[in-house]
């Protein structure tokens, strides 16, 4: 493109935070009055942990393997893979 048509454009841009704003305020009104974010991060960690529990030998060495690897999550708080 050369300059002659550089000129000729218009800039474009939106700012998007009053939509965003919305966004979460319906996301909090979804989740209602009742919601408390740490029973919920409560349920989450209880989840895990029965997902991952009653593993017989050969599936403990494969999922030790994937947290090593950063595939899986360990049981450290915040957890997240790293991959």
């Amino acid at each position: 493109m050369n300059q002659e048509n550089k000129d000729d454009l218009t800039p474009f841009t939106i700012d998007l935070t009053l939509e965003e704003a919305r966004r979460r305020a319906e996301v909090l009104a979804a989740l209602g009055p009742d919601w408390d974010p740490v029973e919920a991060l409560r349920g989450e960690d209880e989840a895990y942990a029965l997902l991952y529990s009653g593993l017989d030998a050969e599936q403990q060495r494969i999922y030790d393997r994937l947290v090593a690897a950063g595939v899986l999550p360990g049981d450290e708080p915040g957890r997240a893979a790293t991959h």
